[in-house]
This record gives structure tokens, sequence and C-alpha cells, in this order.
């Protein structure tokens, strides 16, 4: 009898643990729906720029760089950590003299391939963009182009990383080549998730309620402008497109091209690792997820999707996020400086 109720037991627990995995598996994405995306590069090649391993270590060096800025305190580094997802969580990022910016710090994650740099996409390419920050006197607050490559001379360290970067050249450390080298390094961060996996035919990599999630993101339209490997990053769009944005005085590529088309217009986000970048938009206003969900359907889209529905949403968001690659990121001994390295300028 002991023998007989084990046995039952045992085909209970079977049969139980057979209809969680056919529920698991039940919710089905239609293959045509998949066709705008696709998984993350391993690198983001550049043919204007291409990538040795001298130029990553030279520019993983420099990343994490201070003094780069004027003070001696900020790095890239500072504003876009490594370490948390790229960004460094605030609004906006505090630089020189305790100084703010007006605009949030985007991941410089899986940034290299998307159509431009910045918010309002004034940099067509991770080697321009970071070229600004440092003579940004908000930001790094170096004077010019002349007193960074004075000080990269300055380091014996640099000199012989340079030479190795860019052999062959008579004068390798150039204002120029520091930004070859920084975005050569910046082209290999790339966070696959288990979104890549499931792209690449793993049904299994996501779960029941993330598929139920894609299939919402897609009927409610955030397809329109989230899609590629990115999930954006690919377009500029209007930010209040069928409603008018709630407090945007920004009027983003305005600002740039005087044409009254691109008033509120933006780079479209990218959607990777975003449920570890808040707080959201160019203004860094919106801290919570879903309400960055329910406000874009409304302004964007005109749809109100049910808070289930944002439900779902977010949890396949969630999905997006990476992995942090630790041993390619991990801060590196940084060269002494040498009798003629310019001293910090707090002011």
């Amino acid at each position: 009898m002991r023998l007989f109720l084990l046995l039952t037991s045992v085909l209970f627990v079977l049969a139980a643990f057979s209809n969680c995995a056919k529920k698991e598996t039940s919710v089905k994405i239609d293959q045509a729906m998949l066709a705008a995306f696709k998984p993350l590069p391993e690198i983001m090649e550049s043919a204007n720029n291409p990538v040795t391993l001298e130029k990553v270590e030279l520019g993983r060096m420099l990343f994490y760089e201070k003094r780069l800025s004027k003070s001696h305190e900020f790095s890239c580094n500072s504003c876009h950590d490594l370490n948390t997802f790229g960004v460094d969580n605030q609004p906006v990022s505090d630089g020189h003299k305790q100084q703010t910016g007006t605009r949030n710090s985007p991941s410089v994650y899986n940034a290299a391939g998307q159509v431009a740099q910045f918010w309002d996409g004034r940099a067509g390419d991770v080697e321009e963009q970071a070229k600004g920050p440092i003579l940004n006197p908000v930001e790094m607050a170096m004077p010019d182009e002349k007193l960074v490559v004075k000080t990269l001379k300055s380091i014996p360290g640099y000199v012989e990383a340079f030479q190795k970067a860019f052999p062959g050249e008579k004068d390798p450390i150039t204002y120029d080549n520091m930004a070859k080298a920084i975005g050569a390094f910046e082209r290999k961060l790339v966070t696959p998730s288990r979104w890549d996996k499931f792209l690449r035919g793993d049904e299994t990599a996501l779960t029941n309620e993330e598929k139920t999630g894609f299939n919402k993101f897609v009927e409610n339209g955030c397809v329109t402008c989230h899609s590629g490997p990115y999930l954006g990053g690919g377009m500029f769009q209007k930010l209040g497109m069928v409603q008018p944005w709630p407090g945007n005085e920004d009027a983003g590529r305005f600002h740039l091209t005087n044409n009254e088309a691109d008033k509120f217009v933006f780079k479209v986000a990218s959607l990777r690792n975003v449920a570890q970048t808040a707080p959201y938009l160019h203004s860094g206003a919106i801290n919570n997820l879903e309400e960055m969900v329910a406000m874009m359907a409304r302004h964007q889209m005109n749809k109100t999707p049910s808070p289930e529905d944002i439900r779902y949403i977010v949890s396949f968001l969630n999905s997006m996020t990476g992995e942090i690659p630790t041993e390619y990121i991990k801060e590196p001994a940084l060269p002494p400086s040498g009798p003629n390295t310019p001293k910090p300028d707090a002011e």
C-alpha cells in the first residue's frame, strides 16, 4: 500500500512538472514579428577606425583617465560608469566646479552602432563624440586641444602606448588619435542578453511572460521606433508626436539645425539595458519604467495600454538586461605623470 501511494505521488509530481513545462512554452511569437530585430554584433565595426588590440588597450586607459579633465577629477567613466551599465543613474551629470549639464548622460554600451551620438545627434560617431565632453566647460573643462595633447605627451607611458596604437605615424599623439583610441575601445562595449539568445533560436531564453510582453510591445506600436539590434538608436523622432510632452522645454535638434521640423526631435533611445539605466528621457525626468512605457504609448501613439499590458511589456524589456563584460572593462593601471605633466586646476 505504501509503495502504491509513493508511486502515485511520484506520478502526480511528474504530471505537475509536465504541465508547468507545457504552460511555460505555450506563448507563441509570430516569426514575421521578429524580422525587425537582430542580435547584437560582437563588435560595432567602423571603416574609418579599424579596431586593433593596441588601440583598444590605449582607449581603455584614456576612458578612465582623469588627467584629461582640467581638475583631474573627471574621466569618461565618471558619467558613463561601465560597472553600472554605462550610466551614472542621475538626471544630469556633475561636472567641473560642481556644474551640471542640461541633458541626461546616455549609456555608452551598445552606442557605437547607433545612427549618431548625443540626444540631438550632433556627433556622427563615438570617435567624434569622445572629443566633446573633454572641452566642454561644464563637463571636463579642458580649455583647448593643445593642453590635452601637451598633457598626454608629458606622460612617458602614453608616448609609448600611442606609438604602438598608431605605428608609422611621425606624431601619433594627436587629439584625433586620442578620440580614435577611445572609440576603438567603445566599439567592443556590447552587452548580449537573453533576448539575443532567443533571436538566435533558443526558445527557452525568454519566459512565458516575456514572450507575452514582446507580443504586447509589437501590438502597441513600440516596434515602430524601437527595432533593429539596439531596439532604438536608429532614427530621430519628435517627443510628443501625437500629444505634446508635458513640461518639455528642450527643443532638441532644433538647436542644431534651426529647422522648425526639428523642434522637440531627439534620437530614439536604445532599449538595451533599459531596466538598469533610469532615469529616462533627455532630461532624466522619469525614474519609473512602467510610467515611461505608459507615457510613451500615450504621447507617441495615442494609446492607453492596460496596467497588465504595461506589466508584460516591462517584463519583456527586462530581458534586454545584458551581461557586463567585466574583464574587458576592468580599470587598468594608468601611467604615472611626468615632471612636466600639467597640475590639476580646479578654477
